[in-house]
């Protein structure tokens, strides 16, 4: 049993993280009901979107990490075991997915070594090598 306060973490196999898209059209699903465990209270109405509930956990993990750094892109490389141009990237990502990149920003393009040198290392799959490689 949990306290109060504390909050279930993803992992938890007990909870399930709840979809934000619906998978009938793929459009951004309303929370309209939310309801007390231990005593039963249930609330209905539509609430306001939670952005960061939409995050996958590889994108709450760069969260955290990016957080728990204080914005240090070098600690998050360190913590996360990639590459400098992989956390940046990564960052990139989660700033684009949250709404937060600018309008001129265009992503990090990763050059052909770097490409390379983040498949030798094992940060980076060979099927996401190819297809970075033939945008480049």
């Amino acid at each position: 049993m949990s306290g109060v306060g504390e909050r279930a973490r993803p992992t938890d196999p007990h909870r399930h993280r709840a979809p934000s898209a619906c998978p009938v059209c793929g459009d951004q699903l309303a929370v309209t009901r939310l309801g007390c465990g231990t005593c039963g209270t249930e609330l209905a109405g539509i609430f306001a979107p939670c952005d960061y509930c939409a995050l996958d956990d590889r994108e709450s993990e760069m969260l955290r990490v990016f957080l728990a750094s204080r914005g240090n892109l070098r600690e998050v490389e360190k913590h996360l075991g990639v590459s400098y141009p992989t956390a940046r990237a990564r960052f990139n990502d989660l700033l684009r997915k949250l709404g937060l990149a600018g309008v001129d920003e265009a992503p990090a393009a990763l050059t052909r070594e770097q490409v390379l040198s983040e498949v030798a290392s094992g940060a980076l799959s060979p099927d996401a090598a190819a297809e970075l490689l033939a945008n480049l």
